[in-house]
């Protein structure tokens, strides 16, 4: 009986390929399958680290992941040691690998993994925020009234929150994170980190939006500040109305952001709702 081959995550550099943990060449080098979510760029980071992939290399990435898992899960299956690359960073974080992990898992296969680069940990260690508390958020909805909703959501959170965002929409999550925030929530943007260009812009996230109105290029991260202990909406009720117009305004349904207000003031949403539907009455 075959036994079950092992299935390896590799890190790859997000920006100089000194970077690369010393293993990685050793895993491409010696692959039954190297699963890649872009082969050209594996063959490039192939070559600047000097060495051969041994194995076999596929495609791996959004528009296959789900159709090429049952593939990957039979060669593991049969034995095989298959080595998972995504462009940067760790496979699984905000990119391809979450579905063969699953898969591997559930069939009783190893899964290891290559340590190394992070965008995450990198832009929250040299953001100058807290770091004995984080959550990292991933990409935000690219529909401005999904991107309200998701924030008003973390209005309260109190950790330091980590997000993923394209260059061309950093000015508008900026801005939508200046509403459901406010304009004075420390923040950092981080750009092309650990690459020629690398830049990290620290400010209150209403001064970094107004920065990046005229757009930003290369890959960002941004770091944001947690809520501060004590509630982050007043519960007076002009606050609260407040509150709730700025929710609205930002493309929020007003039953959407009475409940958003209601849970960053820690009050049941009827008494929102009341306060705020005192003047229609």
């Amino acid at each position: 009986m075959t036994s079950p081959g092992v299935l390896v995550l590799a890190a790859t550099p997000i920006g100089r390929v000194t970077d690369a943990p010393p293993r990685l060449a050793e895993e491409l080098a010696g692959a039954d399958v190297v699963a890649a979510e872009d082969t050209r760029r594996l063959r490039r980071l192939a070559a600047d680290l000097g060495i051969e992939v041994g194995g076999r290399i596929v495609s791996y990435f959004e528009g296959n992941e789900s159709a090429r898992t049952p593939q990957l899960l039979e060669a593991l299956e049969n034995g095989e040691r298959v080595v998972l690359v995504t462009d940067a960073g760790m496979p699984s974080v905000s990119d391809p690998g979450y579905r063969l992990v699953a898969a591997a898992v559930e069939a009783d296969i190893r899964v290891t993994a290559v340590p190394g680069p992070s965008a995450v940990l990198t832009a929250l260690a040299v953001s100058g925020l807290p770091v004995d508390r984080f959550c990292f958020e991933g990409f935000l909805p690219r529909k401005g009234g999904e991107r309200s909703r998701r924030l008003a959501e973390l209005a309260a959170e109190p950790r330091t929150m980590v997000f993923f965002e394209a260059p061309h929409r950093t000015g508008a999550a900026l801005s939508a994170m200046a509403g459901a925030f406010g304009d004075d929530r420390p923040a950092a943007v981080c750009r092309e980190l650990t690459k020629t260009y690398e830049e990290v812009r620290r400010g209150a996230v209403g001064e970094l939006a107004e920065w990046a109105s005229d757009g930003v290029r290369g890959e960002v991260t941004i770091v944001v500040a947690g809520a501060a202990p004590h509630s982050a909406v007043d519960t007076d009720a002009a606050s609260l109305r407040t509150a709730v117009d700025a929710l609205v305004d930002d493309g929020l349904t007003r039953k959407d952001a009475i409940a958003a207000v209601a849970k960053q003031a820690g009050l049941p949403k009827r008494e929102v709702y009341q306060v705020v539907h005192v003047d229609e009455d």
